[in-house]
């Protein structure tokens, strides 16, 4: 079994400064969706409170309470992270700590995943996912968590995929088979990956009605698995659909991909809540893409190139709005995870979440938007997905 590792980092125990910048701005604060789990249409992505986006200098000051703070004021009441993500549950948990007395536990959601523990390290056992799931509420200083997933399926299911990347809309019509989403193969156990997932999820079940997590469910990044195992799930013992699907860098405005599969989550898998996260596709979509980034260099430089049709900010705010836009209540209504990690950040997010609700986008933004799905497009990299694992 795997033991997470101990955490060392040293983080403040005074509360943050609550200066001008820590307070919000008028406006329209984040509104919760008519949901299952009454999620709010923005959740905070604790990812950034981890060493693969920030330093521990950044993350043993006041820069994430001063971020967790400003996301509540603004409505944003739901909170993203996970055991692989390093410190983020510690500094995380701190961080609402300080917070407490303006607001209690029971007005904020944690969402948190067991079963990754490093880049290539994974443990679905049911005693090692215990063992995560008792290490998260210690870290995040809870007595429960509101929704606990199984962390990145694909690396341990069984591999049923008809190609390893491109784009996989074709899994839902003439390559059902090949991906295992032809009706009839929906109860079909392909190996010894799918017994240790249904194996995991069942110790989830467990913890749920031992009060626990409230909610349970899986993550991962190819659509077509997870649709796959959603229905592998709920067509063995107890025959009972996933909580809540986690789906990332697929509703961006590189790889929409998602959009297509929502349905069928929803009619086929049953799937209670559905749940779309990284609209910066894990910073492809920054100026800043991280190095150990799986992208190819082909999406890279399309990337570069339609950055290069805005100004300043205006890509990645071009990027956070697409995704906000296709997530909201008028097209799929699915709330939307974004990782930042810094309280200005926070602004800049709202500031574009009030600008789509608003529908404010102006005609020389759409054309610009049009233009870079049309770089994508003629580079071949439109709904393009890499390979995972």
């Amino acid at each position: 079994m795997v033991t997470p590792v101990p955490i060392s980092l040293v983080v403040p125990i005074e509360v943050a400064p609550d200066e001008e910048e820590d307070q919000i701005l008028p406006g329209t604060t984040v509104a919760l969706l008519e949901n299952s789990l009454r999620l709010p249409s923005l959740i905070l992505g604790a990812g950034t409170l981890s060493n693969q986006y920030n330093t521990n200098d950044h993350l043993s000051g006041f820069a994430p309470m001063r971020l967790v703070r400003l996301a509540l004021r603004y409505g944003i009441k739901a909170f993203d992270t996970s055991i692989y993500y390093g410190p983020s549950e510690v500094v995380l948990g701190n961080a609402l700590r300080s917070v407490k007395d303006e607001f209690p536990r029971e007005s904020y959601q944690l969402m948190t995943k067991c079963g990754r523990f490093g880049a290539n390290t994974f443990d679905y056992s049911p005693a090692a996912i215990r063992n995560s799931v008792t290490q998260s509420l210690q870290r995040l200083q809870t007595e429960y968590l509101d929704t606990v997933y199984l962390h990145d399926v694909e690396f341990v299911c069984t591999p049923v995929q008809g190609k390893q990347n491109g784009d996989h809309a074709l899994a839902l019509t003439e390559e059902k088979a090949a991906y295992g989403l032809e009706e009839g193969q929906e109860a079909t156990i392909y190996g010894e990956g799918d017994e240790r997932v249904l194996n995991a999820f069942a110790e989830l079940r467990k913890m749920k009605e031992e009060g626990l997590a409230r909610s349970i469910g899986i993550t991962g990044y190819p659509v077509a698995t997870l649709l796959r195992l959603a229905l592998l799930i709920l067509h063995n013992p107890p025959y009972e659909p996933v909580d809540v699907l986690l789906s990332y860098s697929h509703i961006t405005l590189q790889n929409s991909t998602f959009a297509q599969f929502v349905p069928h989550f929803r009619q086929r898998a049953k799937v209670r809540q559905l749940v779309a996260a990284s609209p910066f596709s894990m910073g492809l979509l920054t100026p800043s893409i991280p190095h150990w980034h799986p992208s190819p260099e082909g999406l890279r430089e399309a990337v570069a190139k339609a950055r290069n049709e805005y100004d300043g900010d205006g890509f990645v705010n071009a990027a956070l709005a697409y995704s906000i836009r296709r997530c909201g209540p008028d097209d799929l209504d699915v709330p939307l995870v974004v990782g930042v990690s810094t309280a200005a950040e926070v602004h800049k997010c709202v500031k574009v979440w009030r600008n789509v609700h608003e529908g404010s986008l102006c005609d020389d933004e759409r054309q610009k938007e049009a233009k870079a799905l049309e770089i994508f497009s003629q580079a071949g990299f439109l709904d393009w997905s890499w390979a995972s694992p």
